[in-house]
C-alpha cells in the first residue's frame, strides 16, 4: 500500500474553534495549495501553483475570522486541489485533473490504481470524516447545523470575464440559499449569481449534496471572486458581511418555518 504523506507533515484536515457554539458549520474544500513531498511539485511551476488552480485564493483568512466572529467550529482543507480536488466525487473526471483550465498537470497522469487511493485515502476521506463526525455529533446532541461551504473563484476563467462579486450555491435543496441570495443582492452595489458562476450537481461536486442534502441539513455554498479578497482588511469585510448575512438569512429561515 502507498503511503502519500510523511509522519513530518501537516494533517489533511485544519479545524478552527471546534468547541465554538455557532450553528453554523464552516467548511472549506480548497483552503490550501500544499502538495505531498512524495508528489514533488506535481510538475507545476510555482507561479501556477499560486493560482486558482491550485486553491480558493483568499478564502482560509475570510473563513478564519469568520469562525472568531461567529464563535463557529470551521473545517479546512489545506492540500491543493491538484493533489485531489476534495468538492469532487471520486468518478468525477476533475477529481485528480490531469488539466486544470488550461495547465497541464504531468504529475496527475497516468496514476496507478494504488497512487490514487492513496490520495483519496490520506487526503480526501480525512477530511470528509472530520465533517461527518462533527455533523453526527450535532444530530445525536440535538444541537442545529447550518452547513456553509465556502469558495472563492477567479475573475477571469478561460479568457472570459465574471460580473458577479459572489454567487450562491445550492442544488435540489434552496430554501436556505434562497435567504442568503436576497439578503447579499441587497447589499449595496453587490451583483450576486444565483447558482453562477457555478452550480452545484451530484455528478461535479460532493460537500453539499453529501453532508448538505442527504442529511438534509440547511445548507449553501458561497463563492467570493477572490481580486475581492486580497487584503486583510477586504477579507475582514468579506467575513463581517458574510456573518451579518448568515445570522438574518438563519432568523428569516427560522421565523419562515417556525422553528423556535
Amino acid at each position: 500500500m502507498t503511503r502519500l504523506l510523511t509522519p513530518d507533515e501537516p494533517p489533511a484536515v485544519v479545524t478552527l474553534r471546534p468547541e465554538g457554539t455557532s450553528p453554523f458549520l464552516l467548511v472549506s474544500d480548497h483552503a490550501g495549495r500544499r502538495i505531498p513531498h512524495a508528489l514533488g511539485d506535481l510538475g507545476v511551476s510555482e507561479s501556477e501553483r499560486r493560482r486558482h488552480i491550485a486553491w480558493d485564493v483568499g478564502i482560509e483568512p475570510v473563513v478564519r475570522f469568520m469562525a472568531d466572529e461567529l464563535d463557529a467550529h470551521a473545517i479546512l482543507q489545506p492540500y491543493s486541489r491538484l493533489v485531489i480536488d476534495c468538492n469532487r466525487p471520486f468518478h468525477a473526471p476533475t477529481s485528480i485533473a490531469p488539466i486544470s483550465e488550461s495547465t497541464p498537470i504531468p504529475g496527475n497522469v497516468k496514476l496507478t490504481k494504488d497512487e490514487i487511493e492513496a490520495r483519496q485515502r490520506e487526503i480526501f476521506l480525512p477530511y470528509h470524516a472530520t465533517i461527518a463526525a462533527e455533523l453526527d455529533r450535532r444530530e445525536q446532541a440535538a444541537l442545529p447545523a447550518f452547513l456553509v461551504a465556502m469558495h472563492s473563484f477567479t475573475p477571469v476563467f478561460k479568457g472570459v470575464s465574471r460580473p458577479w462579486h459572489s454567487g450562491v450555491l445550492y442544488n435540489r435543496d434552496s430554501r436556505f440559499a434562497a435567504f442568503v441570495l436576497r439578503l447579499l443582492r441587497e447589499e449595496d452595489e453587490m451583483t450576486v449569481g444565483d447558482n453562477e458562476p457555478y452550480m452545484v450537481t451530484d455528478d461535479t461536486d460532493y460537500t453539499i449534496p453529501v453532508h448538505g442534502e442527504q442529511r438534509g441539513l440547511p445548507h449553501v455554498a458561497i463563492e467570493i471572486r477572490h481580486d475581492l479578497i486580497e487584503t486583510e482588511a477586504d477579507q475582514r469585510a468579506w467575513a463581517q458581511r458574510m456573518c451579518r448575512v448568515l445570522i438574518e438569512a438563519k432568523r428569516l429561515r427560522d421565523e419562515s418555518y417556525g422553528v423556535a
